[in-house]
């Protein structure tokens, strides 16, 4: 396996991964940049995009199968509308037949009048139309002659009715109609002037001497029942057409009545089968206008309309349609198609995302790596060259101060143990800050094993840096030492006290005090570790040591700089 000085590993990816990235940007480069910078987005619009096309594409399809049954509906409506107004044509040509025929006679006699009409085969070849009838218009005072003349050959003709309420209103009353049938003779001696709605299609028809339709109306032939229809009305005038006044020349009308659903139906039989609703309207569409309905089981969805003209009165026709399909069958096989395409191109998207930015999270990681590498290799050399300068000058400043060998290896021995028990407690924190208490703990753990003297330590929680723990722990295994051999450890009663305190958020001031030992003696030469705490360590941690000789005991008192533990950490620690 490689190690820190080989030329492979992580570095070497790193590298050649950087490398990389410096060539020319490409389309795939640029669209692997885009997955990595928009992990969510790119397939979103994707799956949007593609979403999009298939809802156009849907709409595009119900479009086309909408204008289809629009096309279909609306050639189902303008078949009907012309089986409509082809049989009202005819009635009409019929009715202009018969007022032709009518006007050259002085009297429209019931044979005349039979014979007419035997020859249209009504009952044969037109549903809908009840049949042809003649209307005389006559004045009220000529009404009992009427009713004698009509019941010479009608012997149960009934009287005239409904009774007019103005005595200046002239009389229309229905005087024959075929085919004669019990349903017929129901209409028979119905005043037609008497409902507005047959008087105004009258006079429609007076004015334009063209067969005219009514409007919504209840035949005379229903009796009690309700059933809507309509009459065509012609004008038969009596005389010569040369000298005609056509004001005083009115002799009747030849009229036929029209059951509205039997109508409608008649024209449905005639067009192509189709699931389809159909309603009939007199002009204007709402339900009081309502000639016929033919509705569908269902909601009506959509509808078109027809207009038609039948014996000059507009009629609106309307087909409706209750297609309960959402989508046809096409959308919805382009719509699951599209939806699927999508949802396949959304997660190959977010596929493609995922390892874009597993490979950008690597090249992170080979950099990191790369990084920490070159790192710990400068702490290494920093630290070690640091720990041999310690160790330089602490063999410097111990030959110089002694002259005894055995006193010489025992005094280097100390103080680099010292050096390793502090260098323990680093390793145990990755080199990070180290806490106060444990370095004086560290220093003094010998000494208390040794010895049943009281040592006190006592402050709040102060983090140091490295390297001023190194140099904090060699002031305190100086004055531990000095103590041992000299001050309060030597003796029993003796006692040492360690306290410190913040000055500041980075700075702390301990102070080290020995009491219960020997005098001091006020003549001593300034041995080694006077040297090295006066000097190294002010030096080392950037302040001035004070260190006082009283004859009660050595007081120290040292300043030291506080750090926070992130500034020292190179990495977490795993948990």
């Amino acid at each position: 396996m490689p190690g820190y000085g080989s030329g492979g590993g992580v570095g070497d990816q790193a590298k050649g991964l950087q490398q990389g990235a410096e060539r020319p940007v490409s389309a795939g480069t640029r669209a692997r940049r885009w997955l990595i910078d928009y992990p969510r987005a790119i397939p979103l619009g994707i799956f949007a995009a593609i979403a999009a096309i298939t809802v156009l594409s849907v709409y595009s399809i119900e479009s086309n199968v909408r204008a289809r049954e629009d096309a279909q509906m609306r050639e189902y409506a303008q078949s009907i509308a012309s089986a409509l107004e082809q049989r009202g044509n005819s009635f009409s040509s019929y009715l202009r037949a018969g007022a032709a025929l009518f006007s050259s006679v002085d009297e429209v006699s019931p044979g005349l009048f039979r014979q007419f009409v035997s020859e249209l085969r009504l009952d044969v070849e037109y549903r809908g139309a009840e049949g042809i009838g003649w209307v005389s218009v006559i004045s009220q005072e000529e009404e009992a002659e009427f009713l004698a003349r009509a019941r010479r050959n009608q012997p149960d003709f009934p009287a005239v009715r409904p009774v007019p309420e103005s005595s200046a209103e002239r009389l229309a009353p229905v005087t024959y109609f075929s085919p004669d049938t019990a349903r017929n003779r129901r209409a028979l001696g119905f005043n037609m002037h008497s409902d507005p709605v047959r008087a105004a299609a009258m006079a429609e028809a007076k004015r334009t001497v063209r067969p005219t339709a009514s409007g919504r109306i209840v035949l005379a032939q229903e009796g009690s029942g309700n059933a809507p229809g309509f009459v065509i009305f012609m004008p038969v005038y009596s005389g010569d057409p040369a000298t005609r006044d056509y004001e005083n020349s009115l002799a009747g009308f030849v009229y036929s009545p029209f059951n509205a659903g039997r109508f409608l139906d008649s024209a449905i039989a005639l067009a192509a089968p189709a699931d389809l609703g159909v309603r009939l309207y007199d002009g204007s569409l709402d339900t009081e206008h309502v000639l016929a309905n033919r509705p569908l089981g269902g909601k009506v969805r959509h509808h078109v309309e027809e207009e038609v003209t039948i014996a000059n009165r507009q009629l609106l026709l309307v087909v409706e349609s209750d297609n309960s399909q959402v989508l046809a069958s096409l959308s919805m096989v382009t719509l699951l198609f599209g939806l699927a395409v999508a949802s396949l191109l959304m997660l190959l998207a977010r596929l493609l995302t995922q390892q874009a930015q597993e490979d950008r999270a690597r090249l992170a990681f080979y950099e990191e790596q790369h990084s920490i590498r070159n790192s710990l290799s400068r702490e290494l050399n920093h630290r070690v060259k640091n720990t041999l300068a310690n160790v330089l000058s602490i063999l410097s400043l111990t030959r110089r101060r002694t002259t005894d060998l055995d006193e010489f290896a025992d005094s280097l021995e100390g103080r680099i143990r010292s050096l390793s028990a502090t260098h323990d407690l680093l390793t145990g924190t990755d080199w990070g800050t180290t806490p106060i208490r444990s370095v004086i703990e560290a220093e003094l753990q010998h000494f208390r094993a040794g010895s049943d003297n009281s040592i006190a330590i006592e402050g709040p929680p102060v983090e140091l840096a490295p390297n001023d723990a190194l140099s904090f722990g060699l002031a305190i295994h100086e004055l531990a030492t000095n103590a041992a051999k000299f001050g309060a450890l030597s003796v029993p009663d003796g006692s040492v006290s360690i306290k410190w305190q913040l000055i500041d958020e980075q700075l702390a001031e301990v102070e080290w005090r020995e009491a219960g030992g020997p005098p001091v003696a006020q003549s001593r030469h300034r041995g080694f570790g006077t040297e090295l705490i006066e000097k190294i360590v002010a030096h080392e941690l950037r302040n001035p040591v004070q260190l006082e000789f009283p004859d009660d005991g050595v007081r120290c008192v040292m300043r030291v700089p506080v750090r926070q533990r992130s500034e020292f950490q190179i990495r977490e620690r795993a948990d």
